[in-house]
């Protein structure tokens, strides 16, 4: 009986290991999805400052800042809206 019960731990912890290398596989994807996102929000601030509309690429920049602190819990980086031209 000891045999059965150790083969069926062992068949849960395996099945336990492999939806965690699936969950963590999750994670990747979502990792870099949402850093494939801000890349394109970098690019809307930059068409938007290019534009004069400052005002706009600002909210943006705003808000990819909050994402990055929020969600992303990552630290301050540069706006891409401050910039000598923008001043």
């Amino acid at each position: 009986m000891a045999a059965t019960s150790t083969r069926e731990r062992r068949s849960e912890v395996e099945a336990l290991e492999a939806e965690i290398t699936e969950l963590m596989q999750d994670v990747e994807r979502y990792r870099t999805a949402c850093e494939d996102t801000l890349q394109q929000l970098d690019w809307c601030i930059g068409y938007f400052t290019g534009c004069n509309k400052t005002g706009v690429a600002k909210a943006l920049s705003a808000n990819r800042s909050a994402i990055r602190r929020n969600i992303l819990h990552r630290g301050e980086q540069a706006l891409p809206v401050r910039n000598k031209e923008s001043r």
